[in-house]
């Protein structure tokens, strides 16, 4: 499942994405469009930020854009960065691997299903972008 703070970053960035070209937007009016409270705002700007998918810009006229175009920025990268593994299991997880305590990998049931599910969905994270939230059309997997 997302977090709340996910969902609130992808809010962030698909308001982002709708003004890609027009310049920078300030934290406020993105927080006001898309119900987000601020200073949790502030916290996953910074995030995103560091892992460069974002600029900032101090001063009159400042505010946040996009780095990169929202065709370029895939789904799965962002659910990364703010909520972690996409993995359901941690033994699954291609980025945040750790062994589960009390299971014996080799003949784990669980865990070949759980790595079948990873590889569905990263199989779908990893194509889409923010474009095709924004898109409105329905999806082709």
């Amino acid at each position: 499942m997302l977090s709340k703070k996910t969902q609130y970053a992808f809010r962030a960035l698909t308001d982002l994405a709708e003004n890609y070209g027009k310049g920078p937007i300030l934290i406020c009016d993105i927080a006001n469009r898309k119900n987000i409270p601020l200073k949790f705002l502030e916290n996953i700007l910074n995030e995103l930020k560091k892992a460069d998918f974002l600029e900032s810009k101090k001063g009159k006229g400042g505010g946040y854009i996009l780095k990169h175009s929202p065709k370029k920025i895939n789904l799965a990268a962002v659910i990364r960065i703010i909520n972690g593994p996409i993995a359901l299991l941690p033994c699954v997880s291609l980025n945040f691997y750790r062994r589960c305590e009390d299971c014996n990998e080799e003949n784990c049931g669980l865990r070949r299903v759980m790595a079948l599910t990873r590889d569905a969905t990263l199989k779908i994270l990893e194509k889409k972008t923010l474009a095709d939230i924004l898109s409105g059309q329905r999806l082709v997997i």
